[in-house]
């Protein structure tokens, strides 16, 4: 009998097509370990703002209902971010109050959470991961701060994000991930 895969799906806080962060998502899913596997969602930007008036069920925008069924279906989820003026980036939050809904059962309910983020600053982050994880935790998501990774963009090493030591980083943010599922488990 074959181990079971455990899912994950990558969230990409950034709009912009060359940014840091999408590399540090797709970094994370081309080096996943042995047995898991990560999607990335790079769209975030193409979701209407959140608003009762819309979130109907029949009528319900393509890309949420999208969204809502791929989180929903993953083990844990994995948040690669900027931080835009100290804080998560309005496309992020947008898709998280969207996950976080029909209340109590949102797509984001009791799974694990980590937060990357690649920065400019030299807390590689801090904000954005801190804010990513109470809005997580607000719509019913279990943020693993233990599971989060900060990376200062002026500090990379020469290979940047394929550099070894920053790969190992990666991975060892999405093992420590995937503990987490077998404990939900």
């Amino acid at each position: 009998m074959s181990e079971r895969v455990v899912e994950l799906v990558a969230l990409v806080g950034s709009l912009r097509a060359a940014s840091i962060n999408r590399q540090l998502a797709h970094v994370a899913a081309d080096n996943a370990p042995a047995g898991v596997h990560i999607t990335v969602v790079d769209n975030l930007g193409s979701l209407p703002f959140y608003s009762e008036d819309i979130d109907v069920e029949d009528q319900l925008h393509a890309g949420v209902e999208e969204l809502r069924k791929v989180v929903g279906a993953a083990d844990a989820v994995l948040i690669a971010t900027p931080e835009y003026n100290g804080t998560i980036p309005a496309a992020l939050k947008n898709a998280i109050d969207w996950l976080s809904r029909p209340y109590g059962v949102g797509a984001l309910s009791g799974k694990p959470v980590a937060v990357l983020s690649a920065a400019l600053g030299q807390y590689g982050g801090a904000w954005t991961r801190e804010d990513t994880r109470k809005s997580v935790g607000v719509a019913g998501g279990r943020a693993v701060e233990e599971a989060d990774l900060g990376l200062q963009i002026p500090a990379l090493p020469e290979g940047g994000l394929t550099d070894p030591a920053v790969v190992e980083q990666v991975v060892a943010s999405v093992t420590r991930l995937v503990d987490e599922v077998a404990v939900s488990a």
